[in-house]
């Protein structure tokens, strides 16, 4: 059964089925050196949301976002330093663009406190980044740190605007993209260059990622709350 009216053959589900096998795809190519069609995989598949959120007619900053990752992803699938930078950049515009998009659809601040299971996920939030700025500080190079702390106060500003929100499929996606981050940053900068743990990681971030931008965008285009 599909998510949008109309079967296997209307649009939003075939762009959604589309984006899932263009996920899959760059899961098998995850492990390959950088190549521009594992690059394309990685970049449609998220892509691919955003022009399902856009031709859904899902509000403007949902799709913002989501084209903001998928650059933020195409600039990822490189290796070096310029283009993790560009991936932070792109990211970090995207979660401001969640931020306002939360905020505009949630009921403010106060359910943070007038709801214990809120307050206590922003707590953990909240916990989660001081552990991972801390743990970062002390392993990136001196000109990554500002960029790095910005970044993290970003996302972990997205984690609490959306639990503003009275939709818990976009809850669950903003924790699933602090967990992908949280991984992404572990394995790219806190683990030894030989470590086993690198290659089951990558898997991990990618999948908890995808899972993040797909219950996030469905959230919002079917109107899930509760």
């Amino acid at each position: 059964m599909m998510p949008f009216a109309g079967g296997i053959e209307a649009n939003a589900n075939a762009t959604l089925l589309f984006s899932f096998v263009a996920a899959v795809i760059y899961a098998f190519a995850l492990d390959m050196p950088p190549k521009w069609t594992r690059t394309a995989a990685k970049t449609l598949a998220v892509a691919l949301l955003a022009a399902l959120a856009a031709m859904q007619g899902g509000p403007l900053l949902l799709v913002a976002a989501l084209a903001l990752s998928a650059a933020g992803d195409a600039f990822l699938s490189r290796d070096g330093e310029k283009a993790f930078l560009g991936g932070l950049a792109s990211f970090l515009a995207g979660h401001i663009a969640y931020i306002a998009l939360f905020l505009q659809a949630g009921g403010g601040l106060r359910l943070l406190s007038a709801e214990f299971w809120r307050g206590a996920i922003a707590l953990a939030m909240a916990a989660f980044s001081i552990v991972m700025l801390a743990a970062l500080w002390r392993r990136v190079g001196p000109q990554l740190r500002v960029p790095v702390a910005v970044y993290v106060l970003a996302i972990l500003a997205m984690g609490i605007s959306a639990l503003t929100t009275s939709n818990r499929w976009v809850i669950a996606g903003a924790v699933l993209f602090i967990a992908s981050d949280g991984l992404l940053a572990a394995e790219r900068f806190l683990l030894a260059a030989i470590s086993p743990h690198r290659l089951w990681m990558r898997y991990a971030v990618w999948v908890l990622y995808y899972a993040a931008q797909l219950s996030i965008t469905l959230g919002f285009l079917l109107g899930i709350a509760g």
